[in-house]
């Protein structure tokens, strides 16, 4: 086997440079759904189910691109057409999406072509997503793969952010953020138009600049043969995973929980507790939708700086639980905080969550899989420890909203004990080093 070269910052940098893109694609899906549904009309306490099809399609998607991947040999590599195709398709949903509302249908016309734009937006964005992951690990050796991840945490974050606040900086450069009961505002429509052409840009970028190793330098830079990846089944494959792969996904089943509530019930509850409406067609609640992606652009941003704190923890267990537990103060402080800026403490806390959710997990899954092969596939079925408790927290959301008081903004202290459960559970596992 040979070993694989160094690469430089700037080999490093392309590799996952159109991450950039994707993440500004999925920030302002994420920020922006719920916003657009209660536009359309849905009832507060349905908004948690239109969040099903998104984790839904991931948890199909991703296991699937994984394993072809795995599998696929093409003049163009074997990651890279996946990227593309799911990039292209995510720009044309973009492009429609935020239309639902301005097309003439009926508000339940309006409703279900948003949830199947929604379904095609998250198959696409997940499609474009993995192989980022799988470029990495395919053709980065093992003491640059710290680094390489840290180039693409740090794209993620910065993606997000841009993708978060477009809607405000489209407002206060005169875009209007109001429009006629049922329809999306302009400076939300704008913001997804903007979103797809840096996306497509920036995957064309890193299409053009990267080039993968064939089938023959990919048998001798990687120890496993393609023969040995592809007589393995999915389900084979979870019996044989490692005992951490599925202690670290009881962690994330609370953990993804947590924001999934976040996500749903934030411009709700912002809207609740500094703006004091609940009426999603007043100009008030549009204003707080913008401030939502405001305050997920500083979860962002404290997610980067925890991040950078993280490496100083000499236990890596107590760093992922501390920052759990910071994160769930965080989130148990949002409905007692009436000023918008006071907003930014609870949000810096809950980056803080977030930073030790995106490192630590694949952390001690890919440390516990050394030596197990199948790594696209393997990444792919542990996307489900993300995409399950989304869909469990969804189809829970409304009856859970019910039991405490209607109150969107108390489904954030929901999202708390669920960050706190997820910190007692990460001291079961066993960390390979």
């Amino acid at each position: 086997m040979k070993v694989k070269p160094d690469l430089s910052f700037w080999k490093l940098w392309n590799l996952s440079f159109g991450f950039f893109g994707v993440q500004i694609a999925y920030a302002l899906q994420s920020a922006n759904i719920s916003r657009i549904f209660a536009t359309l009309g849905a009832d507060p306490h349905n908004l948690s189910y239109f969040w099903i099809l998104p984790p839904l399609m991931g948890i199909l998607v991703q296991p699937i691109v994984g394993t072809l991947s795995d599998r696929t040999w093409t003049r163009f590599g074997r990651r890279i057409p996946y990227l593309f195709i799911g990039a292209a398709v995510a720009v044309l949903v973009m492009c429609l999406l935020p239309n639902s509302g301005s097309l003439g249908l009926t508000i339940g016309a309006a409703m279900i072509f948003g949830l199947v734009a929604l379904m095609f937006l998250d198959t696409s964005i997940n499609m474009a997503m993995q192989p980022f992951k799988m470029l990495v690990g395919d053709m980065v050796n093992e003491k640059q793969k710290a680094k390489a991840y840290s180039i693409q945490s740090f794209l993620c974050n910065a993606g997000s952010v841009m993708g978060y606040v477009f809607p405000f900086v489209f407002t206060f450069i005169g875009i209007s953020n109001v429009a006629e009961k049922g329809v999306v505002p302009d400076s939300v429509i704008w913001s997804f138009y903007i979103g797809a052409a840096i996306l497509i840009l920036c995957v064309i970028y890193t299409t053009s600049k990267v080039k993968e190793w064939n089938p023959q330098d990919y048998a001798e830079y990687n120890p496993v043969s393609e023969e040995k990846e592809d007589s393995a089944s999915w389900i084979s494959l979870l019996k044989n995973a490692p005992s951490t792969f599925w202690k670290v996904g009881l962690v994330q089943f609370f953990s993804w929980a947590a924001m999934l509530y976040m996500w749903n019930y934030t411009t709700g509850s912002i809207a609740e507790v500094v703006w004091n409406t609940t009426d999603a067609s007043s100009e008030a609640f549009q204003e707080a939708g913008n401030w939502t992606g405001i305050l997920f652009a500083v979860q962002a941003v404290g997610s980067v700086l925890w991040a950078v704190l993280l490496p100083q923890f000499k236990n890596t267990k107590v760093a992922y639980s501390v920052s759990l537990v910071i994160g769930a103060v965080g989130f148990c402080m949002v409905p007692y905080l009436h000023n918008q800026y006071m907003q930014f403490i609870p949000f810096l806390m809950i980056g803080c969550a977030w930073a030790a959710m995106l490192a630590m997990p694949f952390t001690f899954v890919t440390n516990a899989l050394q030596g197990y092969g199948h790594m696209g596939a393997y990444l792919g079925l542990f996307n489900g420890t993300i995409c399950i408790p989304q869909i469990v927290a969804a189809l829970c959301g409304g009856v859970l909203l019910s039991l405490v008081g209607h109150h969107q903004s108390t489904m954030m202290i929901v999202a708390g004990i669920c960050f706190l459960i997820a910190s007692a559970c990460v001291f079961v596992i066993k960390d390979k080093k």
